[in-house]
């Protein structure tokens, strides 16, 4: 089942207060983008961030659950109602993310 673009704008939308945000559709879902780093994504209309130590500690019995098949696991981010939480989820994984990979041009 594919994200719905209503269930994006929605997580959009709560997450307008932070600078940077973006995403790309990938195969009817969303990667979610933080400062230009991979955060989560959308998938079958749920909010998924990547398990860093921050975010288990801030969602210490957050629902792990795969994105599509064959997938790492995820954290489902089942609070998207409260902003504020939202925001200090995606500040305190910003630092333990990876940078984003740069294609070469040789």
């Amino acid at each position: 089942m594919a994200s719905s673009k209503d269930y994006l704008d929605y997580i959009l939308e709560q997450l307008s207060g932070l600078d940077d945000i973006s995403y790309c559709a990938m195969m009817g879902e969303y990667i979610i983008y933080y400062r230009g780093k991979v955060v989560g994504g959308i998938y079958d209309d749920r909010f998924l961030v990547k398990p860093v130590k921050s975010a288990v500690a801030m969602m210490p019995n957050a629902d792990r659950e795969l994105p599509y098949e064959g997938a790492k696991e995820m954290l489902l981010v089942d609070d998207v109602e409260n902003r504020e939480f939202l925001y200090e989820l995606l500040e305190a994984m910003h630092d333990e993310l990876p940078a984003p990979h740069r294609l070469s041009r040789d």
